[in-house]
């Protein structure tokens, strides 16, 4: 798949397009930030939104812990 569509496809979503305007406004947040701000999603939903738009090289992540 092409990165152009990579990005199409991440950017299809409303709820991704939420989480990064979420990190646009204040960057750096934690998954469970994200979580307090989208309580209708699982952590797990939030975890897979945010590898969706990894992989469209839309934002970046940085383990911490475990």
């Amino acid at each position: 798949m092409h990165e152009e569509d990579l990005v199409f496809k991440a950017l299809a979503d409303t709820t991704r397009r939420g989480v990064l305007d979420a990190l646009f406004e204040r960057d750096g947040q934690t998954v469970q930030a994200l979580c307090d701000l989208f309580p209708e999603m699982t952590r797990f939903g939030v975890m897979k939104h945010l590898a969706v738009l990894e992989a469209a090289n839309l934002v970046t992540t940085h383990k911490v812990g475990r």
